[in-house]
């Protein structure tokens, strides 16, 4: 019990640091997001960003606050996304 509590307070959140991101790739998420919001206006929830893949560019609109990403993914958050827009 005392190693898995050790190991938890040695976690740093992936989600709340800020990494530099590719702009190609925060353009691409943001392609991804604009799409969603297009295709699917009737949704409420306030996405949180999006999980998009290096190498191929595609991704996912993420709605958790702390997503799971698969090796070659990257997670770009949705303040990122708006102020490489404008």
């Amino acid at each position: 019990m005392y190693a898995l509590r050790q190991g938890q307070e040695n976690f740093t959140n992936p989600v709340t640091q800020s990494p530099l991101i590719d702009s190609s790739i925060i353009r691409a998420a943001g392609q991804i997001y604009y799409t969603y919001c297009e295709v699917h206006p009737e949704i409420a929830g306030q996405p949180s960003g999006v999980a998009i893949n290096r190498g191929n560019h595609r991704g996912k609109v993420i709605f958790t606050q702390q997503p799971v990403l698969l090796p070659q993914e990257c997670f770009v958050p949705l303040n990122q996304i708006e102020s490489h827009m404008y």
